[in-house]
């Protein structure tokens, strides 16, 4: 269950001093495949970390041997001495990994670079090489866990994945527990394959999962700088899969990480699916869906276990999608407590003891059909989020 599960890849996490307390903060996967093979997609945030920044020229190049993460700091906000920084780690990641096993011939060009931590502070690189090399050393096919927990920040568990094809697998890990909101992915993320797959085919799987996976998670509605998911191919197995067959493993491992941050998203006492049927097309359901998972109303109202319907629809009245305001109706946990943008059953059937809780919104206005998976606001959320820096 990591992304050491397909042919070809070895892992690793250790502790190099980023964090206090001695916590795991780098992390190394290296591809020893056949093939190399990458894509990736990135945060659309104009505020980009140097390590994003790095890694989308990596990835225009199609091919990628090594992933070097850390957490402990993003390297965002750090100018052109951040971006050396990253720099240097790639270009060391390579030697020492050549030097370790010469029959990878690595350049800084096959490394790609992955930071997660507080913005606005440059990376003790002084702690972070020596760290890459403890991570060489350390490289193991069964070191997906390891990686895993070595680029966590504020999640309280690790979060790995791993879906199989005939004679092929995708595996996954992934971190993310707040700043949660799309933009491309919502986190760091990094997805390997044993299976036979270029650059173009894994660009259009990779693409193709992300825009109803990690797209369409808003935990709370804040874009970080940082977001990177990697999608990198060995072709160990030797199978070539169409790319239908591909995008639907992606596509799963993509669900399930994605399921595994919104159920770990900071201080949440709620996992909540919301369902927009009824609508003109995808793209309304994706804003109402949206809307409604940002509205912090409706959130501290689920925090509250108070199915306050009224906030919902006023959060779709927001949104520009096509829809009668006297048409809506609105279910929640299977009640439908609003039918044609007014009151329907009485709201106190609604049980929200639960941690599981589901919005359907119906628009009536067509076909179309989207979920967007948030999660309430607690106390806790404001508490972690207030002392972040300090």
């Amino acid at each position: 269950m990591s992304v050491t599960a397909p042919r070809g890849f070895r892992a690793a996490g250790v502790a190099a001093g980023l964090k206090s307390g001695g916590a795991t903060d780098v992390a190394l996967v290296v591809n020893d495949g056949p093939d190399a093979g990458v894509a990736g997609v990135f945060t659309t945030n104009r505020v980009r970390a140097a390590p994003v920044r790095w890694t989308q020229q990596v990835v225009r190049g199609g091919v990628v041997r090594a992933v070097v993460l850390n957490s402990g700091g993003a390297n965002a906000c750090t100018g052109p001495a951040g971006f050396q920084d990253t720099h240097a780690t790639a270009e060391h990641t390579a030697a020492a990994l050549t030097a370790s096993s010469p029959r990878l011939r690595l350049g800084a060009g096959d490394v790609a670079v992955c930071s997660t931590g507080l913005i606005g502070e440059r990376l003790p690189m002084d702690k972070l090489l020596p760290g890459v090399r403890t991570a060489i050393r350390a490289l193991a096919r069964d070191g997906g866990p390891a990686a895993a927990e070595a680029i966590m920040t504020t999640d309280t568990r690790p979060k790995t994945t791993v879906a199989r094809g005939t004679g092929w697998s995708v595996g996954g890990m992934a971190k993310g527990a707040g700043m949660l909101a799309p933009g491309m992915a919502t986190m760091l993320c990094v997805l390997t394959t044993d299976a036979v797959a270029g650059p173009e085919l894994l660009d259009a799987a990779l693409r193709a999962a992300t825009r109803v996976t990690f797209d369409r998670v808003d935990s709370d509605g804040c874009m970080s700088t940082n977001d990177t998911v990697l999608l990198l191919s060995s072709g160990a197995s030797g199978v070539e899969p169409d790319e239908a067959e591909l995008t639907a493993a992606v596509t799963a491992a993509c669900h399930d990480l994605a399921q595994q941050l919104v159920a770990d998203a900071e201080g949440a006492t709620k996992q909540v699916a919301i369902e927009v049927v009824g609508a003109a097309d995808e793209d309304d359901a994706v804003e109402v869906g949206r809307s409604v998972a940002r509205n912090n109303l409706v959130k501290t109202a689920l925090f509250g276990n108070d199915p306050n319907w009224g906030r919902i629809l006023a959060a779709v009245g927001t949104t520009a999608a096509a829809f009668d305001p006297d048409a809506v109706d609105v279910a929640v946990n299977g009640i439908w407590v609003c039918r044609g943008g007014a009151a329907a059953e009485d709201r106190s059937k609604v049980d929200l003891t639960g941690r599981d809780v589901t919005i359907r919104i119906d628009l009536h206005a067509g076909a179309a059909a989207a979920t967007i998976w948030t999660n309430d606001l607690s106390h806790a959320y404001v508490h972690e989020n207030s002392a972040y820096s300090t």
